[in-house]
């Protein structure tokens, strides 16, 4: 990723959030191996999409978190920010020819750059995170989510939150899990910045209650795939020299078991957003 084009999204103009943004989906692209997920080297647990096409996705949004960035500068109310997310969507869907590839991340990026947006106008110091419950954490609360969609349906047999919950509540999982993993995984792989996003990846795996994980394995799915993230973060994860080898095996029992963590592929481009952002 680009330290330059880090270091112009943490001056907050909408084109620079954009572009930052954009860049961040491609950098969680560009991370192997995350288990079960796309990446530059395979396709994972996944059969209707690869890099090419997530890259195509990523290139797609880049105006569309711009301009939720300016809605965000101008005060937007949730409406406005929720026919911009549409629009995201639908010219995802066209240039993908129908493949959700980052739906989730167009509604958690979304709301980050819109939160940076306005921040920016207003001059204010607060995490993005927080800006999000304080400014539009009740209307997505209130919202009425796609009741079809697998991580609705997921969260309601399971009882867990998802992705809607998460934003209401200003991303704890980015701020207390994925943040925190990052900035330790720099600090143990100072030169190896594709290794921090592994780390971080399987940090999110271990904790969090992943509604893809439980859509594609239900309760069973999820606490293996949580044992399996644990086991290799108690093992030293990336620093232990066998670090690679053994993500590996877990990419491939994740594959195996038709297993993809997409919440936490998304809550990795989102920490990777805010790393350069947030002091």
């Amino acid at each position: 990723m680009s330290l330059a084009l880090a270091h112009r999204a943490s001056k907050t103009s909408p084109a620079s959030l954009g572009a930052w943004a954009s860049a961040c989906l491609r950098a969680e692209l560009e991370t192997y191996p995350k288990p079960g997920l796309v990446s530059h080297r395979d396709c994972g647990a996944h059969r209707d999409m690869d890099a090419s096409l997530l890259r195509l996705s990523a290139t797609t949004l880049e105006p569309f978190f711009a301009d939720l960035a300016a809605a965000g500068a101008a005060h937007a109310e949730m409406d406005d920010l929720r026919r911009i997310g549409i629009a995201a969507e639908k010219a995802m869907l066209r240039a993908t020819g129908g493949v959700n590839t980052h739906r989730g991340a167009i509604f958690g990026l979304g709301l980050l750059c819109a939160a940076a947006g306005l921040r920016q106008r207003l001059g204010l110091n607060g995490r993005l995170g927080d800006i999000v419950t304080q400014r539009w954490g009740r209307a997505i609360g209130a919202a009425t989510p796609n009741a079809a969609s697998n991580g609705a349906v997921a969260g309601r047999r399971f009882r867990v939150g998802g992705a809607r919950a998460e934003a209401a509540a200003g991303f704890p999982s980015v701020y207390a899990i994925a943040l925190p993993a990052l900035r330790s995984a720099h600090r143990m792989a100072p030169d190896d910045a594709e290794a921090a996003r592994v780390q971080t990846c399987l940090a999110l795996i271990a904790q969090l209650d992943d509604t893809n994980l439980l859509h594609r394995g239900g309760a069973a799915g999820l606490a293996f795939a949580q044992d399996a993230a644990t086991g290799f973060l108690a093992a030293g994860g990336i620093a232990a020299p066998d670090w690679l080898m053994r993500v590996a095996a877990i990419h491939a029992d994740f594959v195996t078991r038709n297993l993809s963590p997409g919440g936490a592929a998304d809550l990795l481009a989102m920490a990777l957003f805010l790393e350069p952002l947030e002091a």
